[in-house]
């Protein structure tokens, strides 16, 4: 399994209202559409005890292989599709992880 990860603030005076029904709504249908993704989640990073998150939302796409990932990623359509996405956000920082090891408690 590989995850692409990115992690991101908003600009500042942008309305997170207005963001978060852009962001669930089209943007998550259109991220659920990339050929091959398993899954795809947005959180809002939340704070603890030792402070503040650096970023504020996160979002993740899974994909059975790398090349599944490059597949519906690293085209030249998502690639300018993404190029105007990020026009949204900040401080963006993307991760692509390829899983190691799985534990899933049955409690």
């Amino acid at each position: 399994m590989v995850k692409l990860t990115v992690m991101y603030n908003l600009p500042e005076g942008t309305d997170h209202e207005a963001f978060l029904q852009w962001r669930t709504g089209p943007h998550q249908k259109s991220n659920a559409s990339m050929p091959k993704v398993l899954k795809t989640d947005f959180y809002t990073a939340k704070p603890t005890l030792m402070g503040e998150p650096a970023y504020r939302y996160i979002t993740e796409a899974y994909f059975a292989s790398m090349e599944d990932l490059e597949n519906a990623f690293f085209t030249e359509a998502a690639q300018a599709k993404l190029k105007e996405d990020v026009k949204r956000i900040k401080d963006q920082v993307f991760l692509i992880s390829e899983e190691v090891m799985t534990t899933i408690n049955k409690e």
